[in-house]
Parts: C-alpha cells; structure tokens; sequence
C-alpha cells in the first residue's frame, strides 16, 4: 500500500503569516495530486502545524518571531482546497516540531503488519517540516522507498526548496 503524507497545507503557509507564491502554488499542484492519489487507493495522513498562544515563547518562536499556525485560528486549518482535495477519509496528525515525533507511530498502530509499498511527500515547507518529515520517515521505515513530488512542494525561498530536494536525494529519497 502507498501512503501519502500531506505536509502543513495549512492556510498560514499558504496565503497567512508564512505564505508565499511557491507554496501557493504547490498547494494547488498538491490538491490535484491528493485527488488522483484518492482514486487510486491507499492511505492519507495530513501533518498540521500546531502552536499555542505562547509562540514566541518558544524556541522557534524565538528564531522565528512570525505567530503561525495557532491552534484554534484560521491560520491553523487546512485550506479549503486541500480540506476539499482530502475529504473525510484522511489522517490529520498535529505536531508541534518541525518533523513529526508521532506520525510513524500512528502508521505503526494503524498498518499493522501491513505492507507499505512507498511513501510519498507532498506540502510546505520543502525545506523545514518536508524534508524534516522526510528524515523521520526514513529513520523509522528504513526499507520503505520515500518519494516526493517536488511540483507538489514549496519552500521558503525558490532555492531553499531546490537545496532541500538536493539533501533529500542525497538521503535516498526520491524525487519525483
């Protein structure tokens, strides 16, 4: 079975706090991509940003003093397209670090002794949480290919998202 991981197609880095014309666009790349990928089968696991009021309390709030992704806010939802895209038969998986602490174990608990073909990446930022996720994955699905869909990424900068996908490569991940 192929798994899909949505990466923080969230509003905030879309068109909020955080939003750039790249992930804009891989936003809607990424939409048209989740829906063949529903007609095809398999699982979905949507990955979400999450902060509390205290951000700029944080680590990261410090590096990064921009409030995103606030749990509660418009800016923490998925936006309407990709909520559209998903439909009702996804998993959302809310993590509050760049690369998700609980994601494999929740496709541990819900495979089983299933048999994961690949994994594929799709979302924003290419550079931080996708390619952070990207590491998780591999780290706790050492045999499982991982792939990404670069036209469905977007990062902080054009070339951030390029050197990302180079690192990834370098990992053994698959660019698509």
């Amino acid at each position: 079975m192929d798994i899909l991981i949505a990466v923080d197609l969230q509003n905030d880095f879309i068109t909020g706090a955080l939003g750039n014309e790249q992930c804009a666009a891989a936003a809607e790349n990424a939409a048209k991509y989740i829906r063949s990928f529903r007609e095809k089968g398999g699982r979905i696991y949507a990955t979400l940003d999450t902060h509390l009021e205290n951000y700029l309390e944080t680590r990261e709030g410090k590096d990064l003093p921009v409030p995103h992704c606030i749990k509660g806010s418009r800016g923490h939802e998925l936006t309407d397209e990709i909520k559209s895209a998903l439909g009702e038969d996804y998993t959302p998986v809310e993590k509050n670090t760049f690369g998700s602490k609980d994601l494999p174990l929740i496709i541990k608990e819900d495979i089983g002794d299933g048999k994961i073909d690949s994994f594929i990446l799709i979302g924003v930022c290419t550079d931080i949480c996708v390619i952070s996720n990207a590491m998780v994955l591999r780290a706790f699905f050492p045999e499982v290919p991982i792939r990404v869909a670069a036209s469905c990424c977007g990062g902080v900068t054009p070339e951030s998202h390029e050197n990302a996908l180079a690192a990834m490569k370098s990992c053994q991940i698959i660019v698509e």
